[in-house]
């Protein structure tokens, strides 16, 4: 009997776990990351419901990437140029191909190409409370190979206990978009 209430136990704690918000993260441990210095962030895949707020994210990663200091972020004008270059296919959910990849890694001069999806941003409601909320999953690709060789996946915000209970609105959307974007960074990074 105290097996099953252990057995039950962990499997609440493991759901629990799993609505916190969990970041999630896979490193390709053959990838030697310290030979990625210049990096391409292509337009992101929205697929929230609110409008533009691709554009408003991909805008924050980059600038906080750029200010690690640990890669070059190309501009975004660059960007654009260098996938109409090679003719890739970016943006609406279609990943590009291997050799888009590459292509665009070749025209760009980058080492690695990034790619995201904004998969939940704004403000939910769960009866009078309210609260805003991000979910964003990123990737980055070696451009050598045309492979996959980081993901990471966050949510931020969201209606908490407090929120239930008090009321209140939880945190300004700048607030959770720059924490989610941190913690993206750091899993980047920290691997």
């Amino acid at each position: 009997m105290r097996f099953v209430k252990l057995l039950v136990l962990s499997a609440v704690l493991a759901l629990v776990a799993s609505c916190i918000g969990t970041p999630l993260t896979y490193h390709d441990q053959n990838m030697d990351f310290s030979g990625v210095q210049t990096v391409a962030v292509l337009p992101f895949t929205n697929l929230s419901g609110q409008r533009n707020v691709e554009e408003r994210v991909r805008d924050v990663f980059m600038n906080m990437l750029l200010a690690t200091g640990g890669v070059y972020v190309l501009p975004t004008g660059e960007v654009a140029r260098g996938i109409s270059r090679a003719q890739a296919t970016t943006g609406g959910g279609a990943t590009p191909s291997v050799e888009e990849i590459q292509k665009l890694g070749s025209v760009l001069g980058a080492d690695a190409v990034i790619t995201g999806v904004v998969k939940e941003y704004g403000e939910v409601r769960s009866g009078t409370a309210a609260a805003n909320v991000i979910s964003i999953s990123l990737q980055l690709l070696e451009v050598q190979s045309g492979r996959i060789v980081w993901v990471g996946s966050t949510t931020k915000g969201g209606i908490t206990t407090k929120d239930r209970l008090l009321g209140g609105g939880g945190q300004p959307m700048n607030k959770i978009t720059e924490e989610a974007v941190s913690e993206l960074i750091q899993m980047l990074f920290l691997g």
